[in-house]
């Protein structure tokens, strides 16, 4: 219910934009200019034209339109990329700064992602089923080490780490998150809670009250969305590729609130030699 109603009102505010979705009309593209779109223009009045009379003057015409919007799609890229190049170039020479950064965002640029991958057998899986399995297989084993070691239970001491989380705890672990970051599976954003009234942070806190008195936490905050990255090699490793999990962040907030209660007291009791690296 928090997380719902937080995501209904940025969307009622903001509205809500998906990425890669087009509204149909031009595409917005480099080569794409007037003399492009009047040619697609008559080429799909030629068509139509052929369809409605059928007549051999019709069709010569379609025919004629489809090669003339072939000649000025390609003129109009080769016309783009040229243009491109001597930028490049000019960049080079006087701003390689922003030479390199264009080089680095081209390579980034549409990754192909591999439709198939290698099951744990050594077989190559093609079903979307089969793939999503062994992609969970995968990352399941990965993240879920059988040999941990075991940790020894602290004896129970009184002290405020017990105490109920107030307002304020939460308002300062919220206002010192980063914007810009990714949400988990409740869609929350960075700003969304950044933006809340007192209202919502006094709610936020006590959903984190509830969490620590009962010991229990919401699905969402337990809940992580993994995201395969590719490395390099063999697009068709799993093992070729890092994953990332987005959390929620309201649970990154409950999490960051006992953590600071918790490093006091535990900070003292870390010697030297036990520091990682």
């Amino acid at each position: 219910m928090f997380s719902s109603s937080i995501v209904d009102a940025a969307i009622r505010s903001c509205g809500r934009k998906v990425s890669g979705a087009g509204r149909g009309g031009n595409p917005r593209t480099q080569w794409w200019t007037l003399e492009v779109r009047d040619a697609i223009k008559l080429k799909k009045e030629s068509y139509r034209a052929w369809l409605a009379r059928g007549t051999p003057e019709a069709a010569e015409a379609y025919r004629q339109a489809k090669r003339t919007i072939a000649m000025v799609v390609s003129e109009a890229k080769t016309r783009v990329w040229e243009e491109f190049g001597e930028a490049m170039e000019k960049d080079y020479r006087t701003a390689s700064g922003k030479f390199w950064q264009t080089v680095r965002h081209l390579r980034r640029g549409k990754q192909l992602s591999a439709n198939t991958v290698y099951g744990g057998g050594g077989e190559l899986l093609v079903s979307t089923g089969d793939i999503v399995g062994r992609w969970k297989e995968y990352f399941k084993d990965l993240l879920n080490p059988t040999d941990m070691p075991s940790i020894e239970e602290p004896e129970a001491e009184d002290s405020e780490v017990d105490s109920f989380i107030t307002q304020a705890e939460v308002t300062e672990v919220v206002q010192q998150l980063l914007g810009g970051k990714a949400p988990g599976v409740d869609e929350i954003r960075p700003e969304y809670l950044k933006s809340l009234a007192v209202v919502g942070l006094s709610w936020l806190a006590c959903l984190c009250n509830i969490a620590w008195q009962s010991g229990t936490v919401p699905l969402d905050w337990v809940t992580g969305v993994v995201i395969p990255l590719f490395k390099k090699g063999d697009r068709t490793m799993c093992s070729n590729y890092s994953g990332i999990t987005l959390l929620s962040l309201s649970g990154k907030v409950y999490s960051r609130v006992l953590e600071r209660r918790v490093r006091p007291l535990v900070e003292p009791r870390i010697q030297e030699e036990q520091c990682g690296f």
